[in-house]
Order: structure tokens, then sequence, then C-alpha cells
């Protein structure tokens, strides 16, 4: 098993990737989250001129976002900066358009006719797109020649997901739950959040509600959103009390706000009122060799 990392990227992300190629990741993933980030591409094209062996790619990408030229040609730039060490994901979309009040993921049908255009401009192919032909005409020093070859991944829990992956992936990108469809894909990245608590933290802590507080409350951030019973988690009904005091129209401004990088004001009232008792079993915090176990048994499923 290898042990990457993942964030939401911030203006320091590309120092971020130099320290964590230091330190041995094998790569570094950054969230789509237009929203509340700065764009992927540029943070990702930044961190390739600044390394030489980390891997790199978005986690997931949301189709939805992007016209299929637009991530084609981003991935191509990329993958002439770091040649080799480019993979790219896909996924139907939760923070990357429920945060912009988009309430449902994208059809899985469009992810399908999506990944299937984008990787045919990769190749060098003519494809269809919205009724018109196109294809790739970037001249020679405007990006590498096609075909241009970079591992896809889908980000997929699902049967109907697991079905566009099983078609068009080099490997499936997981979060929460490993489906157990995992185990027909050799390449199987999956997200989790935690922090290393040292002897004597406390999870009501400055520094463990810092470091894990935004992985989780990400559990009621999710909850809340597929319309499950939030109010019931350790701390849910403050955190609900406080969503819903905005009008509805705003109300995902709101849950949204400083996703998985800081506690909201919700969050906070959430962490004072419990919701810290959900850090060990929403996250892999723990000590050292509590983490280390965990993440051991987590690459054995």
């Amino acid at each position: 098993m290898d042990i990457s990392y993942a964030t939401p990227t911030t203006l320091e992300s590309p120092e971020h990737v130099v320290l964590a190629e230091e330190l041995g990741y094998a790569r570094a993933w950054f969230y789509d989250t237009p929203q509340q980030s700065p764009d992927v591409w540029m943070m990702l094209a930044l961190a390739a001129e600044q390394t030489t062996r980390i891997g790199l790619g978005p986690g997931v990408l949301v189709p939805s976002l992007r016209h299929p030229m637009v991530n084609a040609a981003a991935t191509a730039a990329l993958e002439a900066l770091a040649p080799g060490r480019v993979a790219v994901a896909f996924g139907t979309g939760f923070t990357g358009r429920r945060a912009m009040g988009i309430p449902r993921p994208i059809k899985w049908s469009y992810v399908e006719s999506y990944i299937r255009a984008y990787r045919g401009l990769l190749r060098g192919e003519t494809i269809e797109w919205e009724g018109a032909r196109m294809r790739m005409l970037h001249p020679p020093g405007h990006a590498p020649a096609r075909p241009v070859e970079v591992p896809v991944l889908i980000g997929a829990q699902g049967p109907k997901g697991q079905a566009v992956a099983a078609e068009l992936a080099d490997g499936l990108f997981t979060v929460a739950a490993v489906p157990d469809f995992a185990k027909q894909f050799d390449w199987v990245p999956h997200l989790c959040w935690g922090t290393v608590l040292d002897d004597g933290d406390e999870p009501d802590s400055e520094r463990v509600r810092a470091a894990g507080g935004p992985g989780t409350v990400v559990a009621l951030h999710g909850v809340y959103e597929y319309g499950g019973p939030v109010g019931e988690m350790p701390g849910g009904a403050a955190w609900l009390e406080q969503i819903e005091r905005v009008p509805e129209p705003e109300r995902h401004l709101v849950v949204h706000e400083r996703h998985c990088v800081g506690l909201n004001a919700a969050d906070e009232a959430a962490w004072a009122a419990g919701a810290n008792a959900l850090l060990k079993a929403v996250t892999v915090s723990g000590t050292r060799d509590e983490v280390r176990e965990r993440l051991g048994a987590r690459a054995k499923k």
C-alpha cells in the first residue's frame, strides 16, 4: 500500500507538495472545489514545476464544471510538465456541485459519455460533443504529441458507477466505505481523513479540533445532504439548529463553508456539543499504533 495525500487546493499547495515529496508520499491529489479553492489545474502545474518524483492529479474532477476539451488540454499540459507522473480521477460531484446549490449529482450516463470523449481527445481522435465534431489541434510545443496516455480513475460507490468504472477506468477512487467491487481493480486510492494523537491529546483539544475536526464534521455534511438523520448524530442537533437559521435557498452556503479546511460556525457548535466523539468513528485518527493498524486493515480490503 502506498500513502498519498489529498487536499483542497490553497495558494500554498505547491509548497505543500514539495514537502510531501520530501517526506516520501507517493502522490498528491487536489480536490476540484472551485467555489472555495484556487483552480486545481493551476496549482497542479505549479506543483509539477517544483517537484521531480511525486505523482500528481485532480481527485476528483467534476465533469459538469468544464468542457471535456478543457480538461483534456489541461491534462496534456500537466503531463508535459510532469511526464509519467499524472493520473486523473473523475466523480459525479459532492462539494463541487452541492456547495453551489446544485442538489443532484451528475447522471452516470453523462459521466460515461464525458470520459469517452475526454479519452478520445487525448488519443488524438475526432470526437463528437454537443452535436459538434472536434479534436485536439495542438501543434508541437503546445502539448505533447497524441496519444497522451494517463491513467484515468473513477470515483464510484454503487452499481451504476461500478459499471462505468469497469468499462472505462484504470482504477477506482473511493471515499467513506470501500465497496466490495473494489477488489476487481488493481489500483484503488481510498480517501480518508484523520490526525495522529500524541500522548495526552484529547478529542476536544484545540490542536485535535484543528487537525481532525474538518474531516470529522464532513460526516454531518454528508448525512444532511443525503437526507439522513443528522440531528441524531453526536453534536448533530446543535449543528442543525445553526444551519436552519439560514433561509433554505442559501443554506448550502453555510453547510459547505470551510468544507474540509476548517470548522464553520455550525461545525464549531457541533464540536462543542459532542461531535468530537465521532473523531475515531469516521476518520483514521488515533495514536501512531492505532493509525498504523487501521491503515493496515484497510489495505487488506
